[in-house]
């Protein structure tokens, strides 16, 4: 990484007001969690253990106040350390999704001393001269499909450092390239059709078969791509037009330092271009059939952390044979990769202490008694979007797809009987509640560590996706409004 740069991507501003890093606003929200265990009754449901979906899920109409367990200074000091590993609970754990950021490091950084990276990159941007910009449409639509089909989330994480480079050279700036991956598996998770951990999950909670509503979540799939691809393209070519326009322009000899380290060229100058040979060849093929694999495995063969992990790890020392680097120097190349990822690895953990805090002061039922005594009683159109924006709120605490599933459809989905609302809606509301609060949520690692990785920070991303978010809701909410 630069010595332009600190450790969390940011360059020195001066001495006016600099806004948090991650692992402040982290902190800072484990903290108020703990303090509101203080304030927030303590409360349970009772828990049945649901055949269908493999775990216990709440029982409605059976929460009852449990003596309180407030969390103290040393559970504020835990929360990181549990939340990327507790031998106690499965649910927060985050060691195996660290671990497979530090090895997606490593294996990134060996393909790219080979130079084939630069060279392939060279090859795609003589063939687009002129028509880089539908390359956003193109990745946006694939990242879409990952995240409809699949929820492509943690391993999304591998794309960054591929992904961002080609922008840059292209002419734009790291914001487009996070915002292609985010953006796109965020939008085609919000919108998700048959993803397992979502729809699938939540429809078995809510006691349907999870093809019911799914002409909604396509509307809002198709629309939602739309507009998140409208939206990214525009910000793309008023930064290829004016460089100064990007939100990130003061860290742009810092970017092109850290994203172009190891490698033979900088920019988009054609002169850069580096012969393509055929070691450069044999390495990309492995390079691209790895990530194929890995998509593969988790949509077919049930993959998860630890055999991505070592498919990486395996197709390293591939790439290092077939490039003929020497054990040590293989060895140092694979550290130095790890090492620049390390700090993503940790925010992954502090990301999850908040949910580690919550569940420990037993203030999650809670909230989620809360959510289902405000939407009793209330008319079809009312009850459907207040259910949307309790979802939100429940996101924020709660970002697993599949925790958020199996926790509020038990309780939620058989209120809609008594609102005359389909359950389908229902199912179509919590998975684009859960969908457009990750698209920022600070609590879900997968967005922290995207903005790590792409060395964008919080507050300007923000800045990006704000107006967007306004978009993407209201249409959620025209489309729940017509379903019922």
């Amino acid at each position: 990484m630069s010595d332009a740069a600190d450790e969390n991507g940011t360059e020195p501003q001066g001495k006016g007001f600099q806004f948090p890093t991650a692992f402040t606003i982290l902190f800072g929200l484990i903290i108020l969690v703990a303090a509101a265990t203080w304030i927030v009754p303590a409360g349970q449901y009772d828990r049945v253990e649901n055949e269908t979906l493999g775990r216990s899920v709440p029982v409605p109409g059976t929460y009852q106040q449990v003596e309180s367990e407030p969390q103290g200074i040393v559970d504020v000091f835990m929360a990181p350390i549990r939340g990327l590993y507790d031998p106690d609970t499965n649910e927060a754990n985050a060691i195996d999704v660290a671990v497979f950021v530090l090895v997606i490091g490593g294996f990134l950084m060996v393909v790219t001393r080979t130079g084939a990276i630069d060279a392939g990159i060279g090859k795609v941007m003589v063939a687009l001269k002129g028509h880089e910009r539908w390359m956003i449409p193109i990745l946006m639509a694939f990242f879409a499909a990952g995240g409809t089909i699949y929820g492509m989330a943690e391993e999304s994480l591998a794309f960054y450092a591929l992904v961002i480079p080609v922008m840059m050279r292209a002419g734009y700036d790291t914001v487009t390239g996070v915002a292609i991956i985010m953006l796109g598996a965020g939008i085609g998770t919000l919108g998700s059709t048959i993803n397992p951990f979502a729809t699938v999950i939540a429809a078995n909670a809510a006691g349907i078969p999870f093809t019911d509503g799914i002409f909604a979540r396509i509307i809002i799939l198709v629309f939602g791509w739309l507009a998140c691809v409208v939206w990214v393209m525009r910000y793309a070519e008023r930064v290829k037009a004016n460089p100064s326009r990007s939100l990130v322009y003061d860290m742009k000899a810092a970017n092109e330092a850290h994203f172009f380290k190891g490698s033979t060229s900088r920019g988009s100058d054609d002169s850069a271009v580096i012969d393509f040979t055929l070691t450069h060849k044999v390495v990309l093929t492995i390079f691209v059939a790895s990530f194929a694999l890995l998509i593969y495995g988790v949509s077919v063969l049930g993959w998860w952390m630890g055999e991505m992990s070592a498919l990486f790890l395996a197709a390293s020392i591939l790439v290092g044979v077939v490039a003929r680097m020497g054990e040590h120097e293989f060895v140092d190349t694979f550290i130095d990769g790890a090492r620049d990822l390390l700090g993503v690895a940790l925010i992954i953990g502090v990301a999850r202490g908040i949910v580690v805090v919550m569940d420990a002061g037993k203030i999650t039922d809670t909230i989620l008694f809360w959510s289902e005594q405000a939407v009793s009683g209330l008319g079809t159109v009312a009850f459907i979007n207040v259910m949307f924006w309790l979802e939100v709120v429940l996101s924020f605490f709660v970002p697993s797809s599949s925790g958020l599933a199996v926790l509020t459809m038990p309780i939620m989905a058989p209120l809609a009987d008594f609102s005359e609302v389909s359950r389908e809606a229902v199912v179509t509301a919590y998975q684009s509640a859960n969908g457009l609060v990750n698209l920022v949520n600070p609590t879900f690692a997968v967005v922290m560590g995207g903005l790590a990785i792409g060395r964008v920070s919080y507050d300007r991303w923000l800045r990006f996706t704000w107006p967007l978010l306004i978009i993407l809701a209201v249409l959620i909410t025209i489309v729940l409004s017509v379903s019922v």
